[in-house]
Formats: structure tokens, C-alpha cells, sequence
């Protein structure tokens, strides 16, 4: 007798084994191999547990990594060897009200370019939302917690909610170079 099939085209016991593989560990061996199994594979892309990534997979970008219980949605690219942390949202659309319903239950896609560019070598640090419409330039630390809600230069230091320039990255020699808290001082 053929074992049942769940909605998805598994048996319940493949959705288990799945599921709790999906959820249970996080070590580079079964980031890779989660990343296989979700279509992101032979790029050395690795994908935590928990992640939701709906994107599709020639958007990813070579030796990158999505962190525990990401979500990315849309019109998303992540470049190469970019390290997304914990817990960050990245989506490019959003609700719109529409007053017919009464209700945010229209789409802004349709409207102009909502995608979302995270730029080579960047990291963005746990809980960081990225609005619809950003461009995280090259090599971008974005602190953790931001909320990036405009595009960022090659190289920036991005902090707050919104996100704000609060230093920059010398492509040089990686020192980091943070402004005053009065501007952009320290030697500017």
C-alpha cells in the first residue's frame, strides 16, 4: 500500500522529518544542505533554521548566508558573500489602504520598483528590517535593530530606527570610522 501524501507531495513522515530538520539545527553542513533542498544549493549559499526565504534562487548571491527565522519576500537581491543575521525582514512590496474595502488590501508592486538590493559583503545584524525600495550599497555594516528605510552608500555604517549614516568603512583597510553624535566629525 502507497504511503498517503500530504498537501506539499510528501508522506507525513517525510513532512515530520522535514520539519523538524528544517527547524533543528544550525551548523554549516545542514545550512548547505538546506539550501540544496530549498533550491539555493551549489553556490555555497547557507540557510539557518527557520528561515523563510521566498525569493527566487538566481537572486542569491554566491557564499551568502540567511540567519535563524529570516524572512525574505519579493523582488529580493542578496549579493555575494553577504551575512544576513538573525530574525531580519527583507521584503520589496507592501499593503497599500484601498478605500473600496475599507482595508490595507491592495498591493503597491504594481506602482514602481519596490525591489530591495543588499550589496556585496554586507552584514546586516540581527532584527534588521529593510523597507521596500532600498539599496544597501557594498559592504554595509547595518547595526542591529535598524530599520533601513532609504538606500545606503557603498561602505556605510547604518544605525537606528530610521536608519541613519552613523560611520563608514574604510575599503582600504576595514577600519571602522564612526561620526560624532553632533555629525560627521572625527577628522570630516
Amino acid at each position: 500500500m502507497e504511503p498517503e501524501k500530504t498537501l506539499h507531495g510528501l508522506t507525513r513522515e517525510e513532512f515530520e522529518k522535514f520539519t523538524l530538520y528544517a527547524h533543528a539545527t544550525n551548523d554549516r553542513a545542514s545550512n548547505l544542505k538546506r539550501a540544496e533542498i530549498l533550491g539555493f544549493g551549489g553556490k555555497e549559499t547557507e540557510i539557518a533554521p527557520g528561515a523563510n526565504v521566498r525569493v527566487p534562487a538566481n537572486l542569491i548571491g554566491r557564499r551568502s548566508f540567511i540567519g535563524l527565522y529570516c524572512y525574505l519576500n519579493g523582488k529580493v537581491t542578496v549579493g555575494d558573500d553577504v551575512l544576513i543575521g538573525p530574525h531580519c525582514s527583507i521584503v520589496a512590496g507592501n499593503h497599500k489602504f484601498d478605500p473600496a474595502t475599507g482595508a490595507f488590501t491592495a498591493r503597491t508592486e504594481g506602482g514602481g520598483d519596490e525591489s530591495v538590493v543588499i550589496g556585496n559583503g554586507s552584514w546586516l545584524c540581527s532584527n534588521v528590517t529593510v523597507t521596500p525600495g532600498c539599496k544597501i550599497g557594498r559592504a554595509n555594516l547595518i547595526c542591529a535593530g535598524a530599520v533601513v528605510t532609504k538606500s545606503t552608500p557603498d561602505y556605510a555604517i547604518m544605525a537606528g530606527v530610521p536608519a541613519e549614516q552613523v560611520g563608514e568603512i574604510d575599503p582600504a583597510t576595514g577600519e571602522y570610522r564612526w561620526y560624532s553624535r553632533t555629525g560627521k566629525g572625527e577628522g570630516k
